[in-house]
């Protein structure tokens, strides 16, 4: 077993260099340095552009169909509706194929083997003479989108030194929304098809660079292929020196245990997502977002008092778990404790009731909600500002948790759920059953109900 890094300052090991190194010197190899992790990054979450192009590609073009005068092209309403919702479907699947193919072909070829279905996809809709190559098209950059999703956060988290970690874990989210934006600044200049041609762009781009860039060290070590690793570790960090990082990656990868986490709580999401396109025709929206908040809200209230109250087990890399037999360095011998089941059995609540409710219920709604003459500009607003959002939890959830304890943002997100209760009791209408045209009097008449 290695040596305790006695040294360590606060959760991240210090992976520079022993030998002084003068300012200059640090700066310039920083600089490097980030630049490799930005190139990397920038490679990979291309793919979320094209992920969040896809996402909303459908809302400038079913306006489109609509009043297109070729037969077999022209859509109804239930057309429509499927030529939006399918992409979901395939998003889904594809966050499936990541659970194996994330551990199988790597973070980076991974990434790479979505751009086979989205091109694929674009092309179907570019050159589309009927329903089915839209649809299948729609399926097709839905699990692409599903694939990236899943495995970019991934590969960027395990490329990123501890500085700049936080910003560029955020990238992905602003990613999705530069390509939304894209899609309806296009919108405006290019017709339908041709804008399912640009959209090859971003992909054909994201294949060329990731070819030149290393897959993650962490990956490339637990299928042992350390020496690969050590080159890789090496060109992101511009620097030869970095066996220090290397010990501690290595260190990390033999502790971890099985890959059957994942598998579990992914499986939990499918299921989620499925009951909720089952239920929401049938049970109607405000009831399953009541139930997605209340099981957010017990997941989120249960991590946080885990936190609070239960101990927090010692790691084999404190220096305090070390007990010393015979001279020999060796990890004490612990019985299974139950409570630790509690964190992934809260976490696969909480993604339940998310993907069953106020995952894909509040984009639907606002789709639904938005009056018509604001619905391209307002839903454009609506993404930017959840992603947004997403950003500022991203950067700030560690600073928050370093400052408070990671009790706090979970309580934080407690408070949330009750609030969204209230939100949906008071503000949110049932819209199950009710034309687009029902729902826009709804609002402009400010009724309680759809009641007359």
């Amino acid at each position: 077993m290695q040596e305790p890094l006695l040294r360590a300052d606060g959760l991240d090991y210090d992976t520079f260099p022993e030998a002084p190194e003068s300012p200059g010197e640090r700066a310039r190899a920083g600089a490097l340095q980030n630049r490799r992790v930005f190139l990397a990054t920038f490679a990979a979450v291309l793919g979320n552009f094209s992920f969040g192009y896809a996402l909303v590609y459908t809302s400038p073009v079913i306006p489109a169909l609509k009043l297109s005068s070729d037969p077999a092209l022209h859509l109804d309403k239930i057309q429509a509706s499927w030529f939006g919702s399918v992409f979901t479907l395939g998003a889904a699947a594809g966050g499936l194929s990541a659970m194996l193919l994330n551990d199988l072909l790597g973070r980076k070829l991974s990434i790479m083997f979505s751009a086979v279905p989205s091109a694929i996809g674009y092309a179907l809709m570019a050159g589309a003479h009927g329903l089915w190559m839209l649809l299948l098209g729609r399926i097709l950059t839905g699990f692409a989108g599903g694939l990236t999703a899943a495995c970019i956060p991934v590969y960027v988290s395990e490329i990123a030194p501890p500085g700049v970690r936080g910003a560029l874990g955020a990238t992905p989210q602003l990613m999705a929304v530069f390509g939304s934006l894209s899609l309806y600044a296009l919108g405006l200049l290019l017709p339908w098809r041709w804008l399912a041609v640009a959209g090859e762009g971003p992909v054909l781009i994201m294949i060329l660079l990731l070819s030149f860039m290393p897959n993650s060290p962490r990956f490339l070590l637990s299928k042992s292929r350390d020496e690969e690793a050590l080159q890789a570790l090496t060109w992101l960090r511009a620097d030869s020196e970095v066996h220090w990082e290397f010990e501690q990656i290595q260190d990390n990868v033999r502790r971890q245990p099985s890959q059957q986490d994942a598998a579990i709580v992914g499986a939990v999401r499918l299921l989620s997502v499925l009951i909720a396109a089952v239920t929401m025709d049938l049970a109607g929206r405000k009831v399953l977002l009541y139930v997605s908040a209340s099981i957010m809200f017990v997941a989120n209230l249960t991590l946080g008092l885990y936190v609070q109250f239960v101990p927090r087990p010692l790691t084999p890399n404190s220096t305090m778990d070390i007990v010393t037999l015979g001279g020999t360095e060796q990890p004490p011998a612990t019985a299974f404790n139950y409570l630790t089941l509690i964190p992934l059995l809260a976490t696969m609540l909480f993604i339940m009731g998310y993907a069953m409710g106020w995952g894909p219920i509040t984009w639907l709604l606002m789709s639904e909600v938005l009056p018509l003459r604001a619905r391209g500009v307002a839903s454009g607003l609506c993404v930017l500002v959840s992603w947004l959002t997403a950003f500022v939890l991203t950067k700030y959830f560690l600073l928050a948790v370093n400052a408070f304890g990671l009790q706090v943002p979970f309580f934080f997100f407690s408070a949330i759920c009750l609030l969204s209760l209230l939100f949906t009791g008071c503000c949110v209408p049932e819209t199950r059953g009710r034309s687009l045209e029902q729902i826009e009097a709804f609002f402009h008449t400010r009724r309680m109900s759809f009641r007359p």
